[in-house]
């Protein structure tokens, strides 16, 4: 028997309020390792550890590399890596962005599911689109438990309503009440001799997350090939159905979930449009001055083309811009980490 000493919390927008209050709750001696996952940008230092120590009672750091998990530790996932469990130690590794973070919410719960299966409890707080919900998936599928915040208490309801969406969650609670769950979880007990094996397909993605070379270099992937390409490297996605949620995965790793993927194309099509509005710009004034040195050359049938081409590509230039103007993100913004 062993107990429910894996904790993973993984959170967005809106996510450290609802981490400080949760780590507040939290024992000196509590029997569990406490793994945080924070959508934080790429650059720059994290603050994170420091803000969760200050918060509770138990010490907050960034994970190490080849680092022994141990009981009564928060271990945050530091910028630009992704968090990865192994058998008693982390990993950390500058794989393929999922859900456009790097730092991501679904590897980490899914390599804690894969390793140790029942033992885990994944908690999902407060974010924008659908990162956390793939890694649930696993952590139920594994006989872990899934723990959710309060969609009505989140500031970004989005992460913790889309797993509600795909999985049959555990425990729905304000951020208030999740600590004194936690604590009571933490004392359960489980079988884990009875755990059924690991599924293949959760054994490949976890291999591709790690970035090793065998699993990335075999033509057979989870899912089926889509018609859509991956925002990150332009490769064919594979679709996959977990559940009740849809994701894709390219084949170097780089993944979304169905809105995360909407996302990521809206945002490469709104680079596209600036660029086109950009370059449409620079032809009308390039083709305006070759038509003014034409005329000063007396060349008045050649000032006229390239006046034409100029107006041409200034009303193409106008179309796009009201485009851009006009369009609404259908997405939450997810403001600057203070992390």
């Amino acid at each position: 028997m062993a107990g429910r000493d894996i904790m993973v919390v993984g959170a967005s927008s809106g996510g450290v309020e609802a981490l400080t209050t949760v780590v507040s709750g939290l024992p000196h001696d509590f029997s569990a390792a406490v793994f945080v996952v924070l959508h934080v940008p790429a650059r720059g230092d994290s603050l994170l550890p420091q803000i969760l120590s200050r918060a509770g009672k138990l010490p907050a750091e960034h994970a190490r590399d080849n680092e022994p998990v141990q009981k009564g530790r928060i271990y945050v996932a530091p910028p630009d890596f992704q968090l990865l469990l192994q058998d008693r130690v982390m990993r950390l590794v500058r794989g393929p962005r999922e859900n456009n973070h790097r730092p991501a919410v679904d590897p980490t719960l899914r390599t804690a599911a894969r390793v140790y299966g029942p033992r885990v409890v994944g908690v999902v707080l407060s974010g924008a689109l659908d990162d956390g919900t793939a890694g649930m998936v696993a952590v139920k599928r594994r006989g872990g438990i899934a723990v959710v915040q309060d969609p009505k208490d989140a500031l970004f309801p989005d992460m913790p309503r889309s797993v509600m969406e795909a999985i049959d969650i555990d425990y729905c609670l304000p951020k208030a009440e999740l600590a004194s769950l936690l604590v009571r979880l933490s004392h359960e007990s489980v079988a884990v001799d009875v755990v059924p094996p690991v599924p293949e397909d959760l054994q490949k993605e976890a291999a591709i997350e790690a970035v090793e070379m065998e699993t990335l270099e075999n033509e057979e992937r989870p899912g089926t090939p889509s018609v859509f390409g991956c925002p990150e490297c332009g490769g064919v996605l594979w679709e996959l159905q977990d559940g009740g949620s849809l994701r894709f995965r390219c084949r170097v790793g780089h993944a979304f979930g169905a809105d995360g993927l909407l996302a990521a194309q809206s945002e490469g099509l709104d680079v596209a449009l600036w660029t086109a509005f950009r370059t449409l710009e620079e032809n009308a004034a390039l083709a305006r001055r070759i038509a003014i040195r034409a005329r000063e050359s007396q060349r008045t049938a050649s000032a006229r083309m390239f006046e034409k081409r100029a107006q041409r590509a200034e009303r193409q230039a106008q179309v796009i811009r009201r485009a851009l103007l006009n369009t609404k993100n259908d997405f939450p913004v997810e403001p600057p980490s203070k992390s």
